[in-house]
């Protein structure tokens, strides 16, 4: 019972602190929507700022340490020189970022062609190249945090690691504050916070790692027998990595053919990462390196029950917020975002966008629990052959559509992309044995979350027609809005718990740690 429980904490841990990296993420983007609006500098620095953003997902999270993790966690377990593994890791992935980022600033211009076309000439294209090369060195620093989060992690450090992401929009936040106050030109004001963001970010992880005994130093790179192993197993992973950032690219690209659309779906896609971070990557984050060890141990029904409560808090958690975000997808941006530059058509075009993506909420989510059943075995793989597919369908439903749904083709792609992914990791993992079998708990469960998903959709949608008015009043629309989901929260959990989809003593026990 007490490693299920360590699992918990740990998920809750990271959950909190990802919730509130994410509400302040959320508070950075409706300033920057009053200041920049949707606007040519708006759309340059979203562009920009997702180039360091993209490769960091390629280079670290999305490869690098799902490889590294399991690894480093089965040395820990044995006993095998970690500390050394660790050094060498983060030298190697230091040496060739750092020559990354400088072939980067270099081409510049052409990165910038190939993730917005659209811009070419007009004024978004030069502001665009102009910002890429003042953040692109944030690449650097963010892939070096995520490999000592990782260390972290493996050591059930959480705290410090989901610290990281709050400390980046909080400086964001003081920055733009500092730029209003001194009259500074907002875009290269929020431009040059991002490298300076990355310093402090590496600083304070590396002296968390630094008070766990694992900080390593700069030195030059050695190809080491376990730095191959590790690039055998990364290789697939940084290429699926890869593959899911070209779903990321042939949205904007198509987005960036309509004025304002890239604006509309950086900010939609801020609200729903809301959700996914607090459960998604939260447990991602814990499932993995617990997973890795299992196995390294033999423990099989150890590993089936951490994957299926993971799978359960994850389910019990995203139905839920997926329904809302598709119900009341107007009335959250409205509330939320429309002020200043950012009018009434922004907000009916980015809540039509946020619709779209909360229906893949859940698919999103369950990638973070599928993809460590395969990456610790350190099968990295059969999770790039599936992203291929989903690649596949992603420009095919992005790019087709486009003529006729326009810029919404984008985000309806990355949906359906997300499901077909979802497909394969679910047939991919039914040969794994046990430990990826889906128990009786999670097969009861399940139904009853639908259902008191779909009651509190009804009762959404009927408390957002009764309160129109108010959520358009200026006075009083957040009193209207925080209402509004009171009572969508209130009605999920009670029907959660008249219906068995979540026990009460769950919720008691889970607020207790």
């Amino acid at each position: 019972m007490a490693a299920p429980i360590r699992l918990a904490r740990g998920f809750l841990t990271v959950g909190a602190w990802t919730l509130l990296s994410r509400v302040a993420g959320f508070a950075r983007d409706v300033m920057m929507a009053a200041y920049l609006g949707t606007g040519p500098a708006a759309e340059a620095f979203l562009v920009a700022f997702s180039l360091p953003n993209m490769f960091r997902r390629f280079f670290a999270e999305g490869a690098f340490n799902m490889a590294f993790v399991p690894i480093f966690a089965k040395k820990l377990e044995g006993g095998e020189d970690p500390r050394g593994f660790a050094r060498d890791a983060f030298n190697g992935l230091a040496s060739v970022l750092i020559v990354f980022s400088l072939v980067g600033s270099i081409l510049m211009p052409w990165l910038v062609w190939a993730m917005a076309a659209g811009f070419a000439g007009d004024e978004r294209f030069a502001l665009a190249v102009l910002y890429g090369r003042i953040s692109f060195c944030y690449i650097l620093f963010i892939s070096l945090v995520a490999m000592l989060s990782g260390v972290l992690n493996a050591f059930g450090h959480f705290t410090e690691a989901s610290l990281v992401p709050v400390l980046m929009n909080l400086m964001f936040i003081a920055a733009m504050l500092l730029g209003d106050w001194l009259g500074w030109d907002m875009g290269l004001t929020l431009t040059w916070t991002v490298p300076i963001t990355g310093i402090a970010q590496l600083a304070f992880t590396w002296d968390a790692a630094r008070r766990v005994g694992y900080a390593p130093r700069l030195a030059w790179p050695r190809l080491t027998p376990d730095l191959r192993r590790l690039a055998r197993i990364a290789g697939p992973a940084m290429l699926a990595g890869g593959v899911v950032q070209i779903n990321l690219l042939v949205g904007r690209q198509v987005a960036s053919f309509f004025e304002g659309a890239v604006a509309w779906l950086s900010y939609a896609d801020r609200l729903y990462q809301l959700p996914l971070g607090v459960v998604g990557i939260a447990i991602g984050t814990v499932l993995l390196p617990d997973l890795s060890r299992r196995l390294r141990a033999g423990d099989e029904d150890g590993g089936r029950n951490a994957f299926n409560r993971a799978t359960e808090i994850s389910l019990a958690l995203t139905i839920p917020a997926a329904v809302a975000l598709v119900v009341i997808a107007y009335p959250l941006i409205s509330v939320l975002f429309e002020r200043g530059a950012f009018g009434r058509e922004d907000t009916i075009a980015t809540a039509w966008t946020l619709a779209i993506y909360g229906a893949g909420l859940p698919a999103f989510t369950l990638h973070k629990v599928l993809q460590p059943l395969f990456y610790a075995r350190e099968d990295s793989r059969r999770p790039f052959n599936y992203a291929v597919w989903a690649m596949v369908v992603n420009a095919a439903v992005a790019v087709g559509l486009a003529p006729v749904m326009g810029f919404l083709a984008a985000a309806l792609g990355t949906t359906v992309a997300g499901w077909t992914m979802v497909w394969q990791l679910w047939r991919g993992a039914r040969g794994m044995g046990d430990a990826a079998r889906i128990d009786d708990r999670l097969r009861g469960r399940l139904p009853r979350i639908l259902a008191a998903s779909a009651l509190m959709g009804v009762v959404l949608w009927g408390a957002a027609h009764l309160l129109d008015g108010p959520l358009h009043a200026p006075g009083v629309r957040y009193l209207a809005l925080a209402l509004v989901c009171g009572l969508g929260i209130v009605t999920y959990f009670g029907a959660a718990v008249a219906l068995g989809a979540i026990r009460g003593s769950d919720l008691r026990g889970a607020l207790r740690r």
